[in-house]
């Protein structure tokens, strides 16, 4: 008799801060402000985060070596449109849907992760630095255990 290994769901270590941005800005825009005001330095990457086959989220990251963090801005809107098909009266015309990497907050611009080794979480400080920035109409942090897609934050 061969023996059976089950995996558990609760095996990602989802301990990070989220933070939920608003804005105006283009990703660039907001990259370069978070580098000016908190010191940083977020290049984004090569590819986007495929998600899926007509999924794709820019994002930028920074590895802070100094304080054992690891940053991630990311896009909550796709880079790519999906085309929707509509059977109704306008069924030949072509109509596209902007796909959300969180759909239960889809009027967040932007997100914030900080992923970090010990329990030190300055939240409050880097919220407060960020909403001193030109043209960020919100900054708050957003609590992923009520988050139905927070698989979606895994990569």
């Amino acid at each position: 008799m061969s023996a059976v290994y089950k995996i558990k769901d609760d095996f990602y270590d989802d301990s990070f801060l989220l933070v939920a941005l608003h804005s105006t800005l283009e990703d660039f825009a907001i990259a370069y402000g978070l580098n000016k005001v908190l010191k940083s330095r977020f290049k984004r990457s090569r590819k986007g985060f495929e998600l899926s086959e007509n999924r794709s989220f820019p994002f930028y990251e920074w590895e802070d070596e100094y304080n054992y963090r690891y940053w991630v801005l990311i896009a909550n809107h796709s880079s790519k449109k999906e085309l929707v098909n509509n059977n109704d009266l306008f069924q030949n015309e072509s109509t596209f849907s902007t796909p959300r990497l969180i759909p239960e907050l889809k009027e967040v611009d932007y997100f914030l992760k900080i992923e970090e080794d010990d329990d030190t979480m300055v939240g409050e400080e880097i919220i407060k630095t960020i909403l001193g920035m030109p043209r960020i109409m919100a900054a708050y942090e957003v609590d992923t255990n009520k988050l139905k897609s927070k698989n979606n934050l895994i990569f």
